[in-house]
Parts: C-alpha cells; sequence; structure tokens
C-alpha cells in the first residue's frame, strides 16, 4: 500500500521556544484509518494542523500524494478534510448554505445531490434551513464533520472528532468513518478514546512530549507489547497467598477466592506450567483458569509513563 503522506524530520518550535515537534517521521498509507494517541500537550494537534498547511513548520517536510505543503499548499490543501476541536461556526448561516459555501471553496462545482445526501447520513437533513445558533453542541459538531467532507476529500483529519459528545453521534461518525475507508478515504483521527482507536484504527502512533514514539498496526503492537493476565479461580477461598508461590507475584482477591498471574506473551517462558505444578503441591486446588490481553489503553499508558 502506497504513502499518501510522507513526514520527514518535521520540527515546530514555536516563538515562546516551546518545542511542539521533534523531528518526527511519519508514512500515512492511502486508504487506512490510523490512529494519533498521546496525553494533552503532546503534539497531536501541531502535527494535524502542520499537515494540513495551517501550521508553518520549523524544518523538515511534509508531501500529501506527492505534493509540498508549502510549494503546493493548494493542491495539497484540496486533499484534505479537517474536523477541529473547536466547535468554530457563524452564528447567523444555515446549515445548507454553511456546507455549500465550503465546497466553494475548494473550488468544487455545486452538488446538491451530494450535499443532500451528506446531511442524510449526518441526520442534519432536517436542519438544513437551521440557522447554526440554533443547533445543539452535538448537531454543531455534525455540521463540522459535514464541511470537512463537503469537497469530497481524499484525506480525513478528526481531531478529538467525539470528544464530548453524544453517544448517538459517536455511533453514527463511525459508521460514516467506515463507510468513508472502503470508498478509499484515508482518514487520520487524534482521540482520548482509546477502546474507539482498538475498534477502527488499522495502525496505532503514540506521541508524547512532540516525538513519535511508535507506529505499529495495531494487532501487531498489542501483540508484541501485550500482557496476558491468568485468572486462577479456587475451589476454596484462601487468606493469604503461600510463601513456597512468593516468586509469582500472585495477587489474591479480596474475597480470596480467585489469584491473578501476570506473564509477558514476549517471554520464551510463561512460567504457568511450573507455577500450576507449584500450587498443587501447595495443596491448593483449582476450579477454573481464565486469560485476559492487555487492552491498547494499558500499552498506552505504559509507553507514555515511560517516556516521562
Amino acid at each position: 500500500m502506497s504513502a499518501i503522506i510522507s513526514v520527514v524530520n518535521l520540527c515546530k518550535t514555536y516563538d515562546t521556544g516551546h518545542q511542539a515537534l521533534k523531528s518526527v517521521n511519519l508514512e500515512i498509507k492511502r486508504g487506512e484509518i490510523l490512529a494519533l494517541l498521546g496525553p494533552n500537550g503532546a503534539g497531536k494537534t501541531t502535527l494535524i494542523s502542520t499537515i494540513c498547511g495551517l501550521v508553518s513548520p520549523t524544518s523538515g517536510s511534509v508531501l500529501v500524494d506527492g505534493n509540498d505543503i508549502i510549494k503546493d499548499y493548494r493542491l495539497t490543501r484540496k486533499d484534505i478534510g479537517l474536523v477541529p476541536q473547536e466547535l468554530s461556526l457563524g452564528s447567523f448561516d444555515r446549515v445548507w448554505d454553511t456546507i455549500s459555501f465550503s465546497r466553494g471553496l475548494f473550488g468544487k462545482k455545486p452538488n446538491p445531490a451530494y450535499i443532500e445526501q451528506l446531511l442524510k447520513d449526518l441526520s442534519l437533513w432536517d436542519k438544513k434551513d437551521n440557522e447554526l445558533m440554533t443547533l445543539s453542541g452535538g448537531m454543531k459538531r455534525r455540521v463540522l464533520i459535514a464541511k470537512a467532507l463537503s469537497h469530497e476529500p481524499k484525506i480525513l483529519f478528526l481531531d478529538e472528532p467525539t470528544a464530548g459528545v453524544d453517544v448517538e453521534l459517536r455511533k453514527d461518525m463511525w459508521k460514516i468513518v467506515n463507510r468513508l475507508r472502503e470508498s478509499g478515504v484515508t482518514i487520520i483521527l487524534t482521540t482520548h478514546y482509546i477502546e474507539e482507536a482498538e475498534e477502527i484504527a488499522d495502525r496505532v502512533g503514540v506521541i508524547a512530549k512532540g516525538e513519535l514514539l511508535l507506529i505499529e498496526d495495531k494487532e501487531i503492537l498489542m501483540h508484541k507489547m501485550g500482557e496476558k493476565q491468568l485468572s486462577i479461580l479456587l475451589r476454596e477461598p484462601i487468606t493469604k497467598i503461600p510463601e513456597s508461590l512468593a516468586r509469582y507475584g500472585l495477587v489474591l482477591s479480596d474475597a480470596g477466592d480467585a489469584m491473578r498471574y501476570t506473564y509477558d506473551t514476549r517471554a520464551e517462558q510463561t512460567g504457568i506450567t511450573t507455577l500450576l505444578q507449584a500450587l498443587n503441591e501447595a495443596g491448593i486446588s483449582l476450579k477454573d483458569l481464565q486469560t485476559t490481553q492487555s487492552s491498547l489503553e494499558d500499552i498506552f499508558v505504559k509507553l507514555v509513563e515511560e517516556e516521562a
């Protein structure tokens, strides 16, 4: 799969001296969904804004579909749709006029049928003649999404798109994202809802303090960096873990009817076989065994903590 966005040694230092991006290198594949995760102030929005041409880089380069974001600004911006975090909309404009005007700004010919379908997909059709000031926050967020898609971009950036919105909008939005991906649109999103990244992303990037810590296929990342936990359910509760089992780092449940054993999936030996033998020798009778895999959130927290 070819790259539609290439970022090379991208740096951004603001006039205050704050270095928001530090030699970021990134290739985004055509047609993929990439989730960018990072704490507040990590550089996610600066990275997106730079690729979109809204922030000037201090050094480095960015190509969008082979075109330089500075030399070929009009060409690259035409390829991109952006849903920003802020609800920045006029008060007295009407929904239909706002979306149609946004399409025209990118040099696209009028296409009422496309705008109509877009508004229907976003549950905005019955609000098409409403002034923006009369809409709820969730409806305004839908308008921002419609504006970003009005010119039929190849690439869609979603900067914290579901922060503070209702569950219904979140579900509607991910349906639209999946449809766009099926049509070949490349989607890059930043999110604090890590479960959403885990649900829909093909690859995951983690940013902290302006540095891209990693970028990896989601499944490979979870396999390489995930820990597994073995829950050992006991037939009879115990009050404490025997000394003979101390080296396994077992954690006893409050009720004393289960123990938890954590092991690294990357290790050559998990230690489970010897643990089960040790449990038997200690006279502990087992009722059941269950395993769980670390979530993407666990991995993200671990990476950021290591960077700190």
